[in-house]
């Protein structure tokens, strides 16, 4: 049988319990298992299962993943993903940045600075829930930092870190001659040097006014937003050329929902809920390169 679906299931703990549920619910689901494999590290295990006798069309495809993510072991998550994407030739990964290629909020660990972390913090929270209007949130946030000094900055780069398994998925992406890109609601000036050192092919975020050497609470241009990353997926696989259906989107936040939409699959990476439930896929651990194994890389 040929499969035109897998299942990759990943979690910090692959038991043969939990691996046999996997292979109940997809047969509940309605598609078979025409092969089975097994990898992952010491960090977490993964077990990818080709799928025959399903239809990958969206509406099929959408169901079984519905499925699936309804009758999940704790502590396991399975992304169902079209063999078209696994198997391409050249794929582009883009990711957001705060909460996913890094482990902070950046807007936060400038707003420390200013004596403002929790009140900025507390307006984060509820933009990434999708409660407010992100662009009007960032101006609203970055208000605070008027004043500031901008060696505050160069302080805030020293402490941001990136997530568990950044480096090595990007890395993996480059190695294997696909393209990765991220596209931030943050802030270019953190987001230069960390685009630079790990190479990657576009980037982009907002800027924040400096005048006279310190922040006027201010950001120049357009906010970058939830539209404006689901156009940069856009013109950046065009440019490449690659198609949208071999595209991964990684965000936790709902300015990611568009991208994560338009993408070949949407990833939510510890998400906030309102992400997990209408992205294709989450993962629920701290190993960003756990999208290697959705994609195939």
């Amino acid at each position: 049988m040929t499969s035109n679906l897998a299942a990759v299931s990943y979690g910090v703990n692959l038991s043969p319990e939990s691996l046999e549920n996997v292979r109940k619910v997809l047969a509940d689901a309605g598609v078979a298992v025409s092969s089975e494999s097994q990898g992952g590290d010491d960090r977490f295990g993964v077990f990818t299962a080709g799928l025959a006798g399903g239809s990958d069309t969206a509406t099929d495809l959408a169901e079984v993943r519905r499925q699936v993510a309804a009758a999940a072991s704790a502590g396991i998550d399975t992304a169902i993903v079209p063999e078209t994407l696994r198997q391409a030739s050249r794929k582009l990964l883009i990711m957001d940045v705060d909460s996913t290629l890094i482990q902070q909020e950046v807007i936060e660990l400038l707003a420390a600075h200013a004596g403002k972390r929790e009140e900025v913090a507390a307006v984060t929270e509820a933009a990434m829930r999708g409660e407010l209007d992100f662009a009007q949130s960032l101006h609203a946030r970055v208000a605070v930092l008027a004043g500031l000094p901008v060696d505050v900055v160069d302080s805030v780069r020293e402490e941001v870190r990136l997530s568990l398994g950044a480096a090595e998925l990007v890395s993996a992406f480059k190695d294997a001659g696909h393209v990765v890109a991220v596209v931030s609601g943050g802030f270019n000036q953190i987001l230069r040097p960390i685009a630079e050192e790990l190479g990657l092919d576009y980037w982009i975020a907002n800027e924040l006014e400096i005048v006279d050497g310190a922040l006027t609470g201010k950001v120049l241009g357009a906010v970058i937003d939830r539209a404006a990353k689901e156009k940069y997926l856009r013109e950046w696989a065009a440019a490449e050329g690659i198609s949208l259906e071999h595209t991964i989107a990684v965000g936790d936040g709902a300015n990611d929902l568009d991208m994560l939409s338009a993408a070949g699959i949407g990833v939510a990476f510890n998400a906030k809920p309102a992400v997990r439930a209408v992205a294709d896929a989450a993962i629920n651990m701290p190993f960003l390169d756990a999208v290697r194994h959705i994609a195939n890389v």
